[in-house]
């Protein structure tokens, strides 16, 4: 099948196209692996390029994103039919004393997008709630946000407790926000930083594989 549809819909951020194209292979018994990752989540990367190279804006990367969540919402139920896995899962939210989540909200919608189960707390989520949401969901991946200074010592309070805690479930941080630096990720020990939501998705990418090739030996 031809995705070039899919691309321009998300491109263009025109959710109700998005729908009727994604439809359109559902009907057409296209394998729904397939639709998901070359059409969503290669769209998505355009987006993605675009927005780096100054094209594309916050508003305008959000907007895709919401049209692409659109055809995900149609793919979801076929893909767990399918026993289709995902390809990590995250736990993500804006730390305790924030309520800031725009950029959370389009990582989140992203990292779903290019397959990912997400469990998105939301705002103001403490350590703790961090922590039994990684134990409960069984996750590999913690996201934190942050978009105020005086929140930030709350992301090392998360991974500390959750390096203390979690010893026998092998867990990788990640952190972003306008407030936050790779400096701050290394002097708190985060294992990852991403300056924006593009780049969050590559991260965690990373981060996904070095599990992987580390669970090998």
């Amino acid at each position: 099948m031809d995705f070039r549809k899919i691309h321009e819909a998300i491109i263009k951020a025109d959710a109700k196209k998005v729908m009727e194209e994604t439809k359109k292979a559902v009907d057409e018994n296209v394998d729904p692996e397939e639709t998901l990752n070359q059409g969503l989540i290669v769209a998505m990367h355009i987006v993605g390029e675009k927005f780096s190279t100054g094209e594309f804006f916050l508003p305008e990367m959000l907007h895709s994103a919401l049209a692409m969540k659109e055809g995900v919402k149609l793919l979801k139920p076929l893909l767990i039919a399918s026993g289709a896995k995902a390809k990590g899962r995250i736990v993500i939210g804006t730390v305790k004393g924030d309520l800031h989540d725009i950029g959370k909200n389009l990582v989140a919608m992203m990292l779903e997008g290019a397959g990912f189960e997400v469990i998105d707390l939301g705002v103001d989520v403490s350590p703790e709630d961090f922590l039994n949401s990684l134990r409960e969901n069984q996750a590999q991946v913690c996201a934190m946000s942050a978009l105020l200074t005086t929140t930030m010592p709350n992301m090392k309070e998360t991974i500390d407790l959750v390096k203390r805690e979690l010893t026998d479930q092998q867990i990788r941080t990640i952190i972003g926000g306008a407030v936050v630096s790779q400096k701050y990720a290394d002097d708190i020990g985060a294992d990852a930083f991403a300056h924006d939501a593009s780049a969050a998705v590559k991260r965690v990418k990373d981060l996904i594989r070095t599990l992987a090739a580390y669970n090998t030996y």
